[in-house]
């Protein structure tokens, strides 16, 4: 059944109700803006809270949203790799790695998935969702460069370098828009640019993941959570270390197209080196080995 909204639901919509529509992987184009069914219009709240400042940060539930879409655009081009086996080993890593983090939980939970796609590379999706290619996974040598470089991502995430991609004016004019409009009943054409402007902010974030790549000192950070996030989940930190230097000499350190992504790995090597790990129980390693060893084959 389809549910048409009144003018009271309409004028009520909210940046994730609206985002809600586009982490389904729509386009504008695909969008009947009179078509909302009960679970879209279940996204738009009771009331919408006046915008005092057009720049505001994204709210964690925009944030989920935003990052489902980008994960639908990414996954358009590099479809999932479905393998239930692998899947569960990366989500028990990546799961166990967040816990020991600053930021354990978020609106929607973290995901961790595999794309098949041999190319290597991994991506961080605003709100949770990382997703490594299968290039990525065969790549690692053990189980602590596998966990080195979901920690990495993970940092990523949590310092929001995604999310810091969309354009401050495209998202200050959806601001503007729905602070102004919020007891006004939106019509298609309101709604149509909303959409194209959300739609405009995850083709920000997706050129960041795939094409330009993060900055150096975004890379950096990264790298530097991620080195407390292993030793605090048990995992060595040396992992980081190891995975990086046998990337750049291989030299996938610091080639242009998808791995723009990672840039300047001999850089980051030559800080990561420079700082002390902390020491870390290592006998749970045999385990690991043998698991990742396993799983491998």
């Amino acid at each position: 059944m389809i549910y048409r909204p009144s003018a009271t639901v309409s004028g009520k919509i909210t940046m994730a109700a609206l985002l809600c529509l586009l982490a389904g992987g729509c386009k504008v184009s695909d969008v009947n803006l009179s078509d909302f069914t009960q679970e879209r219009i279940g996204m738009i709240t009771s009331s919408v809270q006046s915008i005092s400042k057009a720049a505001r940060p994204l709210s964690d539930d925009e944030e989920y949203y935003v990052g489902r879409a980008v994960a639908a655009r990414i996954t358009s081009t590099y479809p999932l790799y479905h393998n239930p086996r692998l899947s569960e080993y990366l989500n028990l890593i990546g799961q166990s790695l967040v816990l020991h983090t600053e930021k354990p939980t978020t609106f929607g939970g973290y995901r961790f998935a595999l794309l098949d796609s041999r190319e290597i590379n991994a991506f961080a999706c605003p709100g949770g969702t990382i997703l490594i290619t299968r290039g990525m996974l065969s790549s690692v040598k053990s189980e602590d460069e596998l966990a080195a470089v979901l920690a990495h991502e993970i940092g990523h995430i949590i310092h929001r370098d995604g999310i810091a991609a969309i354009q401050s004016s495209r998202w200050s004019e959806a601001a503007l828009m729905i602070g102004s409009n919020a007891a006004k009943e939106f019509g298609p054409k309101d709604t149509a640019k909303l959409l194209t402007l959300f739609e405009g902010s995850i083709d920000d974030v997706v050129k960041t993941l795939v094409v330009n790549g993060y900055g150096r000192e975004q890379e950096k950070a990264a790298d530097m959570a991620a080195l407390g996030y292993l030793a605090a989940a048990g995992y060595d930190p040396q992992g980081l270390v190891g995975y990086l230097t046998r990337l750049e000499q291989a030299g996938h350190g610091s080639k242009g197209g998808i791995l723009t992504t990672h840039p300047g790995t001999d850089e980051r090597l030559e800080y990561v080196h420079q700082v002390k790990s902390p020491l870390v129980n290592t006998s749970a390693e045999p385990k690991r080995t043998r698991r990742f060893a396993a799983l491998m084959r």
